[in-house]
């Protein structure tokens, strides 16, 4: 205890301040310290604080150490040194004094500083009392609030962890949530495991860390073996291990790998969903011992909530597989190959809510083999996603494929799908392109219902936009009895390829149709030519990309081919009074002459075509039939046919007055290599051959 120092100075007249009686009923004592003359006065209850007899102290402070420990006087000391030296006017501790048995006691004290007019101290009145009871009440209010902090920080974790669970999708989600170095420290555990029921067995699927304590072949068990995991599976009942010792004797056989990380405690649930167990989870703790009622509960609403992620996650994958084996069921398995072209096809699921989940959807595609050489190209989209699509898709497939195989010209074969759809037992429409191609020739002839437009790629690695005449989407046009569709012809030259998609490689969120068009068109220039480097390119940015809608997707190259083929044969009804029809025919006559070879006559062959088919329109009634082939008798000719519906021959006259008519057959004698008519049922066909030199 300080020391003030005994001076000659007299003790002041008021000294020793008198105790107040109130004080004394609080069993507080008083003292009186004089700094001058060093004496420390102490009343009976002061006393009675110290556990000292009135004749066992002599008034002066350091002969209290009897009683106060040297560092707890020292200790105070020093607060009071610093009340004195920083001038202010009371001070206050706890300290512990040693009671005469040689129990410990918590002893409070205050003190005033009293000073004279210069400031300096002179004298130090206070209080002492016992504060045993005081701190015992104060450790156990901070003990209480230890544990009510520890409740809501594990009734935080709860809440954390099942935050973080309701972004799980899959039973992998679930299990890297809980298996993040940060899930198990938001846990409050030092090692994690967590099995799953599968035909009777417990399968170990997380540990954390990986190998730290699941023995070699036990990652599968059965539910009767002694393992604490099988226990809560087997009982439905919680596991809570309180210390190494219980863990030892309950568990023989697991302990031993799990000495070496120190484990002190552990919980392990079961993961009950809808009334039956799924699986068990074990939370290992290496800094503490036992749990609390609170700990017990929340640890349980805690297992609850993995359960229900667990199960929803079980739920998300047994659907997502039953919607992609019905999709894949719905495409084709595999795609024919096709002499003189390079093919490539991808699909690509939807993503759901930026996952990686998958979702079924309605887009197809399909190659279809047609006689003569020629190939079918399909790309649709039913709307919706969902298994009714999907099953629409399904359909809608084997319809167009049928219709395609029967020979129907393009138009037809969709006109006759959206028939098909409008009768079937759905309110969906589709969208969908048909590219008929000859790959001999190099003439596509497509019709487009509401779909994009396809791209062709050049051989210079140029690409573009092809346009492509629409009419209304499956099933609408049948609705609206709009069921006219266009047929555009397009060139695909030697090394060309030709895209078609679905529109979920193309639309982005906050970006139009054309737009994002242009960006395709972008990506395909400067992707790799091989069809099928460009196919995994373009789905890989699909991927990048995300989004919530499938992606379909086929190219067609055009290899450069070795020489005319016998039999290679083009068609065309051309109708009156459509005038489209008659370019259409001139633009595959004048492709397929092109691609064959000969391309030095290609103005003869088609003022030639062009005079039978204006004669057959002009003379007869109905349509005209033009075919075009390539013969394989070795001479190399070009045959071309007009086919229509009378049975007059044609006859030659002489050029009109205005010079106009009457050209024609003179022309078709002048410039092909030989001609004729031959009877065709009830018409005709007139006939023309051209030789090829090339």
């Amino acid at each position: 205890m300080a020391d003030g120092g005994a001076s000659a100075r007299s003790l002041p007249e008021d000294w020793p301040a008198h105790p107040d009686p109130i004080l004394a009923l609080n069993r507080m004592g008083t003292f009186d310290w004089d700094l001058d003359t060093g004496l420390f006065h102490m009343d009976a209850q002061a006393h009675q604080v110290f556990d000292l007899l009135p004749e066992e102290y002599d008034g002066r402070p350091e002969s209290l150490v009897v009683r106060v420990p040297q560092s707890e006087a020292a200790r105070l000391d020093a607060v009071v040194a610093r009340a004195i030296k920083d001038g202010s006017e009371n001070y206050g501790a706890y300290f512990r004094i040693r009671r005469r048995d040689g129990t410990p006691r918590w002893t409070h004290t205050q003190g005033y500083i009293r000073r004279d007019d210069t400031g300096r101290p002179r004298r130090v009145v206070g209080i002492v009392r016992d504060a045993t009871e005081e701190l015992a009440d104060s450790e156990a209010r901070s003990v209480r609030a230890a544990q009510d902090q520890a409740f809501r920080r594990q009734t935080n974790v709860v809440q954390v962890v099942s935050a973080a669970l309701a972004h799980a999708r899959t039973v992998r989600d679930v299990i890297d949530v809980l298996k993040d170095t940060r899930g198990i420290r938001r846990l409050g555990a030092t090692s994690l495991v967590m099995g799953l029921v599968e035909a009777g067995r417990i399968r170990v699927v997380a540990e954390a860390p990986v190998g730290s304590f699941v023995p070699v072949g036990s990652q599968v068990n059965r539910i009767d073996e002694p393992y604490p995991m099988s226990e809560v599976v087997r009982t439905l009942v919680p596991r809570f291990i309180e210390s190494p010792e219980e863990f030892a004797e309950g568990y023989p056989i697991l302990w031993p790998h799990l000495v070496d990380l120190h484990i002190t405690s552990a919980a392990y649930l079961p993961l009950i969903a809808q009334a039956r167990p799924i699986g068990a989870m074990g939370l290992l703790y290496s800094d503490r011992r036992g749990f609390s009622t609170e700990e017990r509960a929340v640890l349980v609403a805690l297992g609850s909530s993995i359960a229900q992620s667990l199960q929803r996650a079980m739920l998300y994958e047994q659907e997502k597989d039953l919607a992609q084996g019905l999709q894949q069921a719905m495409l084709p398995r595999t795609i024919p190959s096709v002499r003189g072209a390079d093919i490539a096809v991808r699909y690509r699921a939807a993503t759901v809510g930026g996952t990686r989940g998958r979702d079924i959807g309605g887009d197809w595609y399909d190659l279809i083999p047609l006689p003569g050489g020629r190939v079918g190209a399909v790309i649709g989209d039913v709307q919706g996603h969902d298994t009714h699509a999907a099953a629409v898709m399904g359909q809608l497939r084997i319809v167009l494929r049928a219709y395609a195989a029967e020979g129907h010209t393009p138009a037809t074969v969709m006109a006759r799908a959206s028939v098909f759809l409008h009768e079937l037992d759905t309110d969906r429409f589709a969208t969908c392109l048909y590219a008929e191609a000859d790959l001999s020739t190099g003439v596509v002839q497509a019709v487009r219902a509401g779909h994009i437009d396809p791209l062709i790629r050049h051989s210079d690695g140029t690409c573009c936009r092809v346009p492509v005449e629409g009419g209304l989407p499956l099933g609408l046009s049948a609705e609206f009895s709009r069921l006219e569709y266009p047929v555009s012809t397009l060139e695909l030259d030697p090394g060309h390829t030709l895209l078609l998609c679905t529109d979920g490689l193309i639309e982005q969120p906050g970006t139009d149709l054309d737009d994002g068009m242009r960006r395709l068109t972008t990506l395909v220039a400067a992707a790799p030519e091989d069809v099928r480097g460009l196919a995994d390119r373009l789905i890989q940015l699909a991927e990048d990309r995300g989004g919530d809608d499938d992606v379909a997707l086929l190219l067609l190259r055009r290899r450069t081919p070795e020489a005319p083929r016998a039999g290679g044969r083009l068609q065309q009804h051309v109708v009156p009074g459509d005038p489209e029809a008659l370019t259409h025919a001139r633009h595959m006559i004048r492709a397929a002459v092109r691609s064959w070879g000969a391309g030095d006559r290609a103005d003869e062959v088609e003022l030639v075509a062009d005079e039978l088919i204006t004669n057959a329109l002009m003379h007869t009634e109905g349509s005209a039939i033009v075919t075009l082939r390539a013969l394989g008798d070795g001479d190399g000719r070009l045959r071309i046919e007009v086919e229509d519906s009378s049975s007059a021959l044609p006859r030659r006259r002489e050029a009109g007055e205005d010079g106009v008519s009457g050209r024609g057959l003179f022309l078709v004698e002048e410039l092909a290599d030989a001609w004729g008519v031959e009877a065709r049922g009830g018409g005709k066909a007139v006939w023309c051959e051209f030789r090829l030199d090339g």
